[in-house]
């Protein structure tokens, strides 16, 4: 049966412990040599731990072995984190940001920097270097299919790549199925007929065969490398600095105000029920954008010392945010590339104390932790994965505060809550899983 299993094929080179840089830690260190192993792969890490440093070694140590050029796509507003941990923690020359290919040429750095954008829109070809990593990768999914094929064929036959985004759960196996065919392991098509049966009932459901969960996971194993701390790799690391802090999440619910009857179908209805469909949510964000502001506001008034990120989904909901806290600082889709990413940086770095974003602009990839530890959300919708990347930002590794979530929510919107709390536990349910795995499959071993 071993003979039979599809295992990730290995297309990179072993390197010397003693050529990566000593900056890194065991388990880091475990990672880039697992990863340069096998040329493409997928570095599925909790928040916190590192990925931003392997993913400068595995560029530099690939560039080095071709004598070519890396190219790191970055999502809005982190390319701060890299070139400090390049220059900081690695000692390394500033890696360059680059909008075009011109300026790649002219550039004499071997690491480039670029972000999702500029790829998407054609001034980066991909194929002009030897290496490339997907920083945050899981951005990919608020951008759309379209994108994501465009993609995968931009980077098509790049000898060394990499994906690192924070340990998506188990579940999520079409996001697994297209990481591995952008990685050029197996083709997202012949992956879905080799281990999964469709739902003729629900469009998009995957179900694993049950005879094929162990060849599954270890096929996944063999290309992707998930751990949540250091000793999931190996039980000898020490997790020290890796515990996160407490968390205190705190709901609010203001009352609907029952004078406000509606007439559906000739039937008389008390107030809309959000949960009801799309129509319904979308009728209740509308209706109480004045009353949830006025809330949020008051959390970030009580405390005037502290620093927030105020999230919001609606357009209408940040222009009250600017209306009700003046000195507030936001950011927003049509606002141009380079003032969205000075304002995100500004706030990262404490210059900020009020800042307003959406999940979808600063949701994912943005390390808010050294100077905020409290975060607000104007609004709740079903939307788990971005609601979670979000809390994320504070609430991470070298986080040395207690971090405060305060979620806003309409009374008719209590079903939403609880299927965001049903999720919550169902996501803690599968990372606990998922090490499991790790544990079962023997990626403890990985890099050894």
């Amino acid at each position: 049966m071993k003979t039979k299993i599809e295992i990730a094929p290995e297309s990179g080179f072993d390197v010397d412990h003693e050529k990566i840089n000593p900056a890194l830690k065991p388990h880091q260190r475990d990672a880039v040599s697992w990863a340069l192993k096998g040329g493409r792969r997928a570095l599925f890490e909790s928040f916190g731990l590192g990925k931003t440093i392997q993913e400068l070694e595995f560029c530099r140590l690939a560039a080095e072995r071709t004598g070519g050029k890396a190219l790191i796509v970055l999502p809005l507003g982190v390319k701060q984190e890299f070139t400090r941990d390049a220059v900081e923690l690695l000692g390394y020359e500033k890696p360059e940001y680059c909008r075009t290919m011109e300026e790649i040429r002219e550039c004499s750095s071997q690491i480039i920097l670029t972000n999702y954008e500029r790829v998407r829109d054609g001034d980066i070809d991909p194929t002009y270097f030897a290496a490339t990593s997907l920083d945050e990768v899981s951005v990919l999914r608020s951008f759309g299919s379209k994108t994501y094929q465009t993609f995968l064929d931009k980077f098509k036959g790049v000898p060394y790549k990499l994906v690192a985004t924070a340990t998506p759960s188990p579940n999520r196996y079409k996001e697994l199925i297209h990481y591995a065919g952008y990685l050029e392991i197996m083709d997202t098509g012949q992956a879905l007929t080799r281990f999964f049966q469709r739902d003729s009932t629900k469009a998009n459901n995957l179900t694993l065969y049950p005879n094929m969960e162990d060849e599954f996971w270890l096929w996944v194993s063999s290309w992707a490398l998930f751990i949540t701390k250091p000793s999931d790799l190996d039980p000898a690391y020490s997790d020290e600095g890796y515990v996160l802090p407490p968390l205190d999440v705190r709901w609010h619910e203001i009352s609907v105000h029952y004078g406000d009857a509606t007439d559906k179908d000739g039937q008389m209805s008390l107030f809309t029920d959000a949960a009801a469909g799309l129509k319904q949510a979308a009728e209740v964000k509308r209706n109480t954008i004045g009353i949830r502001v006025r809330k949020l506001k008051e959390i970030a008034e009580a405390s005037p010392e502290d620093h927030f990120v105020l999230w919001h989904d609606q357009e209408a909901e940040r222009h009250e945010i600017k209306k009700a806290l003046p000195e507030t600082v936001d950011i927003y889709g049509s606002q141009d590339y380079d003032i969205r990413e000075k304002r995100v940086i500004d706030f990262s770095e404490g210059r900020i104390r009020l800042f307003a974003t959406k999940k979808s602009l600063s949701g994912s990839g943005c390390n808010f932790q050294r100077h905020c530890h409290r975060e607000i959300f104007v609004g709740i919708d079903y939307e788990f994965n971005d609601f979670i990347q979000a809390v994320h930002r504070c609430y991470r590794f070298l986080q040395d505060q207690l971090v405060i979530i305060d979620i806003i929510y309409m009374e008719n919107e209590r079903k939403i809550k609880e299927e965001l709390i049903r999720k919550w536990k169902d996501h803690d349910h599968m990372v606990e899983k998922m090490i499991e795995i790790v544990k079962k499959y023997g990626l403890s071993s990985a890099g050894k």
